[in-house]
C-alpha cells in the first residue's frame, strides 16, 4: 500500500504528460481548422507575391 501511495505522489512524468496532452490538443485544433488554415496561408502567400512583383 506504501508503494501505491508513493507511485501517486511522484510527479517526475507529469511534465511529459502535459507536454503529450498539449500536442494532441493542437493537432486536434489543426484538424479542426484546416480549411481555415490553408486558406488563410495560401490568401498571404498570394499577397507577398503579388507586392514581390511590384517591388
Amino acid at each position: 500500500m506504501k508503494r501505491f501511495k508513493n507511485f501517486l505522489k511522484e510527479e517526475d512524468g507529469m511534465g511529459v504528460i502535459e507536454v503529450v496532452l498539449i500536442i494532441v490538443v493542437l493537432i486536434g485544433l489543426v484538424s479542426i481548422f484546416k480549411t481555415q488554415i490553408t486558406s488563410l496561408v495560401q490568401t498571404l502567400l498570394k499577397n507577398m507575391s503579388d507586392e514581390a512583383k511590384n517591388i
